[in-house]
């Protein structure tokens, strides 16, 4: 017989299940739990108080139904989800440009660090109207307008993960000879991946906001566009449907794209 060591040591231990999806399902449960009893408190609040500038949330939901079986939700909708989606891009990727580059050289960091404080404190209605002064009521100006409020935080997220950038793994890529691309793979990138995850989940929810506000003030469509005819006719009822549809669109796309692509680019830290 075998000595109890080798037999204790020798004995396969069974294998945990992930409980990634189950912790999924339960956030997506207490989520949900939460969001109806928001919605009991706003029917029970709206009811009590009567009035026309509070309407209920079954009103808003037919407002939302009507909108959506016209189409005019559908055309809205994707027009802003355009804009935020090429605004979106142009930011992250000027952004995540400049950031690099004021990390990884100092000169550059020291020299433009004062206009990266100056567009970081740039408030967005001025951005917003100097863009359509000078490039007119277009798409162009609108983008432009977006990703520029949007670039210093990104460049500020970024510049702090090449500052934290490991010395010893550089070092280490150099010993063994990894070369440039595989180094940029297996080191750099992974370092980074957290930062440029967290600078896209808040970018997404700077930008669209930015977005509304573009289209409400030069833009013939959009959600932005729809919220403020709404507002010139008082119509609380279209104001409080688009905000809640583009919010459920938004929240899908964060729920289902960024915080997965979050965990899994920060899955290798301990």
């Amino acid at each position: 017989m075998a000595p109890i060591s080798t037999r204790i040591f020798s004995t396969p231990k069974p294998i945990a299940a992930p409980l990634g999806f189950t912790a999924a399902l339960e956030r997506l449960a207490w989520m949900a739990g939460s969001l109806l009893a928001l919605a009991v408190l706003w029917q029970l609040i709206a009811v009590y108080v009567q009035n026309k500038y509070l309407p209920t949330p079954i009103t808003v939901f037919d407002v939302l139904w009507r909108e959506s079986a016209s189409g005019d939700l559908w055309i809205n909708t994707s027009a802003t989800l355009a804009r935020v989606a090429v605004a979106f891009v142009v930011s992250m990727f000027i952004g995540t440009a400049i950031g690099l580059a004021l990390g990884r050289f100092k000169t550059a960091d020291k020299f433009f660090d004062a206009w990266l404080i100056l567009f970081l404190n740039l408030p967005a209605l001025v951005t917003i109207t100097l863009c359509y002064i000078w490039f007119g009521l277009t798409d162009i100006a609108a983008i432009t307008a977006v990703a520029l409020n949007k670039i210093p935080n990104v460049a500020v997220n970024m510049r702090e993960g090449a500052r934290s950038l490991s010395k010893d793994l550089d070092e280490m890529a150099k010993i063994y000879k990894f070369g440039w691309w595989k180094t940029l793979r297996h080191v750099t990138l992974p370092q980074l991946a957290p930062f440029f995850a967290a600078s896209a989940r808040s970018g997404l929810s700077l930008v669209w906001k930015i977005v509304l506000v573009v289209e409400a003030f030069g833009r013939s469509s959009g959600v932005g566009y729809r919220l403020s005819i709404a507002f010139q006719e008082f119509d609380v009822s279209t104001i409080l449907a688009y905000a809640l549809a583009f919010i459920l669109i938004v929240q899908a796309i964060e729920f289902l794209l960024l915080q997965p692509l979050q965990a899994r680019v920060s899955a290798w830290r301990r």
